[in-house]
């Protein structure tokens, strides 16, 4: 084991980086320590950039000089990370080691710019005004530009099978039980409009994510000290919202963070819409009303040979399920803190990369899965085939159209605990005072017709 060097994804002590990472690897530029250092970096340039826009300062800087420092920011590449790591840890470029993350970005940005720059470089600022920000600056994206259109390819696999398989009668089971019947392109177009609304939540909290600039206990005490004749929550709220953020007014040291509670709430929604569906295809697998298009060279089981598991979607389970445990604790936990600031919770954030990634492994293995299985559309029919009972719920309701008080009691004294046939339903019609058009009508129900407007429900998935 030694010789296995500790960037080989072999080495890696979680599977996200190693077993995952090729799944994983989308989340790199909004999850890694490197994205949050060009985050935090790109803050501090902006902030320094605002303060030379204030009428109030001696700071200046030119045309030139602004497209310079943004530079730095577009230009950001492993080599700076290694050297913001470096003033961190050992100290570097004339620099002691700052044992501190923020400051070592900081630093990283006087290497990069005039020292007559360098006294207003975190102006004023504590650790937190650009921490906060910058876990924003890549959070909004990476929900958006990563896990979000996940969601929509898994949405586009269900709408193809709703409106594939519209048509495709199925039975239906209330409590484990046989129930009336359904068609599978309609139950994957509940799947497909639960999902639709679901990210669509999502959408609205990673639009509300919310920043501050308030100083060490969120009263602009610095900055007043400063400078008091500034209106620094209008400079706040134009800097913050410059980012394309919303402004949290009212904050302690620590910005709420009931945005991201919001965030992490909205993809738990999205994931439970997920862990119900792979659980209900699952079962349909091994009801035997799905198949699963085989990969060559593919194994199902390590001693039978035979098997085509719906692993797939066992992974997506695993996955979702670890990723709502995560974001569950990072929903409760962000939100507190003890008076103005403690520090529990920076750790705690520097897990949400892992949590979106659990979330992104869950949605691909959900849309393979669902691009592998086929109705079995005879075994779905034969199910129905044999429950002629199912239709024991058609043949009360037009009987109670026709006026019959004991509808119910008649058709639940011919089926309930027993097995019957159409052949028994047709004695019962034979039996019946009613006109002849309406035993007709009887005598045509049938378990795999008896659908009800389950093909035309898939439509609706058109206008959400």
């Amino acid at each position: 084991m030694d010789d296995i060097p500790r960037s080989d994804p072999l080495a890696a002590v979680s599977p996200l980086d190693g077993r995952y990472a090729g799944r994983t690897g989308p989340l790199v530029p909004y999850a890694s320590e490197a994205a949050l250092m060009r985050a935090r970096l790109r803050v501090e340039v902006e902030y320094l950039i605002a303060l030379a826009d204030l009428d109030a300062t001696r700071l200046s800087l030119s045309p030139q000089e602004r497209s310079d420092l943004r530079a730095v920011v577009e230009g950001f590449d492993a080599d700076d990370a290694r050297l913001i790591k470096r003033l961190e840890t050992e100290g570097a470029a004339g620099y002691d080691a700052t044992n501190h993350d923020v400051k070592a970005v900081e630093y990283f940005l006087r290497t990069r710019s005039e020292e007559r720059l360098h006294p207003w470089i975190h102006f004023g600022l504590t650790s937190e005004d650009v921490n906060n920000l910058a876990h924003r600056l890549l959070i909004g994206p990476a929900v958006e530009e990563v896990l979000l259109p996940a969601l929509a390819a898994v949405r586009d696999e269900l709408v193809a099978l709703a409106h594939e398989y519209r048509d495709t009668p199925m039975l239906a089971r209330t409590h484990g039980q046989p129930a009336t019947p359904t068609t599978f392109g309609k139950e994957m177009a509940v799947y497909a409009a639960r999902l639709g609304n679901a990210t669509g939540r999502i959408a609205d909290a990673t639009g509300s994510l919310s920043g501050k600039l308030a100083g060490a206990s969120g009263t602009y005490a610095a900055h007043v000290a400063a400078y008091p004749g500034v209106d620094w929550r209008a400079f706040a709220r134009s800097f913050v919202t410059g980012l394309g953020l919303e402004h949290t007014a009212l904050s302690t040291q620590v910005n709420p963070c009931d945005d991201l509670a919001a965030t992490f709430d909205a993809l738990r929604g999205a994931n439970n819409v997920l862990l119900d569906l792979d659980r209900d295809v699952w079962l349909y697998v091994s009801d035997r009303y799905l198949g699963q298009e085989a990969d060559e060279g593919e194994t199902g089981s390590s001693t039978m040979p035979h098997k085509v598991n719906p692993i797939d979607f066992e992974n997506s389970e695993g996955n979702l399920s670890k990723a709502n445990s995560d974001l569950e604790f990072l929903a409760d936990y962000v939100t507190t803190s003890r008076l103005q600031r403690d520090l529990s919770d920076s750790t705690v954030k520097r897990n949400v990369g892992a949590a979106f990634a659990h979330c992104l492994v869950g949605y691909g293995k959900t849309e393979a899965g669902l691009g592998k299985v086929v109705p079995n559309e005879v075994v779905m029919r034969e199910d129905l085939d044999a429950h002629p009972e199912l239709i024991g719920e058609a043949v009360q309701t037009i009987l109670r159209r026709e006026g019959d008080t004991e509808a119910y009691e008649r058709v639940k004294q011919l089926t309930r605990g027993r097995d019957v046939t159409l052949a028994d339903f047709r004695d019962l019609f034979d039996d019946l005072d009613v006109d002849d058009d309406v035993r007709a009508e009887l005598r045509g129900l049938s378990p795999a017709e008896y659908v009800g407007l389950g093909n035309e429900l898939v439509d609706d998935l058109d206008e959400a």
